[in-house]
C-alpha cells in the first residue's frame, strides 16, 4: 500500500507540475512550436489589443518541415555565431590587386597579399506581414499550424532575398553585391561552368562548398547527375526564386561570412493593420552578416552578362 500510495503521489505531482508549464509562456520553445506559442499568447489576451510574443531564437530556422525534407535555404551554407544585439566585431581581409591566380609558393598566393582590418557589422530586421483570414483568430490548432507552415516559410524568402541582395537599410550588403566578389561565364556545359568554376574559388585559398542556384538550375543539376557529384564531395546547392535565373553563386561559404544571430525575433499580432482592415501577423528576426573574404565567392552569368550584378 505505501509503494502505491507513493507512486500515486508522484504522479499527481507530475501531472500538476505538467499543467504548470503549460500556463506558463514558452519563448524558448522547447514544448510549443512558433506557432503554438502564438496561438497560446492570443487565446489568453483579454483585452482585443495587439499582441507581442518573443521567441529566444532565429525564427527563419524553426519552420518545421526543414526536418523532414533536405532543402537547402541560403543560410544553410553558413556558420552561424551567436551575439549580442550590438555591432559586432570581425575581421575584414581585403585582396590584393592582380593576384587572382596562385603560384606554387605561399609568396606567390592570393591570400599572402591579404590586408586584414577588424570591420563591424550592424544587426538588422527581417520582417514579413501576412493577413489573417476572418475566424482564424477563433481556431488555435489551426492559427498555429498557419503560423509554422505559411507564415515562416515566408520568413524564409524574405531572409534569402536578404541575404542575396541586402537590407534596404544598408546593414546587409548581400552577397551579390559584394564588392570584391569575382564573376565568370555560365556555359551551355552547365556540369562544366561549375567544377571550372569550383576550382577558381579554390584560387584564393577556400574551398568551394557551397552554390546558390534559382530552380530552375538546380533541376537541371538533378536531372543531369551534376547535382549528386556535388553532394559526393561535400558541396551544398541551395536553391531559391531570389537568385536571378541563369546565374550561380559559388563560393566558401562558411569561411568567407557568418551569419549573426541575437536570438531575438518575434511574431505580433497586429489589429485591424492589414489593407482592407483585417489582423494581421507580423513575424521579425534580428540578423547580421559578417563578410570576412568576399574575394571567396564567384558569380555565374551567361555569356556577355558576367559583369553584370545579380
Amino acid at each position: 500500500m505505501t509503494t502505491i500510495h507513493s507512486q500515486t503521489n508522484a504522479g499527481q505531482a507530475n501531472a500538476i507540475a505538467e499543467v504548470t508549464r503549460q500556463t506558463l509562456s514558452d519563448p524558448a520553445l522547447t514544448r510549443r512550436s512558433p506557432g503554438e506559442e502564438f496561438a497560446w499568447a492570443v487565446a489568453r489576451d483579454g483585452d482585443g489589443g495587439d499582441v507581442t510574443v518573443p521567441i529566444r531564437g532565429y525564427l527563419p530556422s524553426a519552420f518545421p518541415l526543414f526536418a523532414t525534407r533536405p532543402r537547402y535555404t541560403v543560410r544553410h551554407l553558413l556558420k552561424v555565431a551567436s551575439v549580442s544585439d550590438r555591432p559586432t566585431a570581425y575581421v575584414w581581409e581585403a585582396p590584393q590587386p592582380g593576384m587572382d591566380v596562385p603560384g606554387h609558393t605561399y609568396a606567390s598566393t592570393p591570400e599572402s597579399g591579404f590586408g586584414p582590418s577588424v570591420q563591424h557589422a550592424e544587426l538588422t530586421d527581417l520582417v514579413v506581414e501576412v493577413p489573417l483570414p476572418k475566424g482564424l483568430l477563433g481556431e488555435p490548432a489551426l492559427l498555429a499550424a498557419f503560423v509554422d507552415y505559411r507564415v515562416l516559410v515566408r520568413m524564409g524568402v524574405v531572409e534569402n532575398e536578404s541575404l542575396l541582395h541586402g537590407t534596404a537599410d544598408g546593414r546587409i550588403g548581400g552577397l551579390l553585391t559584394l564588392p570584391d566578389i569575382r564573376t565568370g561565364v555560365l556555359g551551355e556545359d552547365v556540369g562544366a561552368s561549375l567544377t571550372a568554376a569550383a576550382a577558381r574559388v579554390e584560387d584564393t585559398g577556400g574551398s568551394c562548398d557551397g552554390i546558390v542556384a534559382h530552380p530552375e538550375l538546380y533541376w537541371r543539376l538533378v536531372r543531369d547527375g551534376t547535382l549528386a557529384r556535388l553532394n559526393e564531395v561535400g558541396i551544398r546547392v541551395a536553391r531559391t526564386r531570389m537568385m536571378p535565373r541563369g546565374k550561380a553563386l559559388l563560393g566558401d561559404f562558411r569561411a568567407a561570412v557568418t551569419l549573426l544571430d541575437p536570438g531575438e525575433s518575434a511574431l505580433t499580432l497586429r489589429r485591424n493593420a492589414g489593407p482592407g482592415g483585417e489582423d494581421v501577423v507580423r513575424a521579425s528576426a534580428r540578423v547580421g552578416l559578417a563578410v570576412h573574404l568576399p574575394q571567396h565567392f564567384l558569380l555565374l552569368s551567361p555569356p556577355g552578362e558576367e559583369d553584370e550584378r545579380g
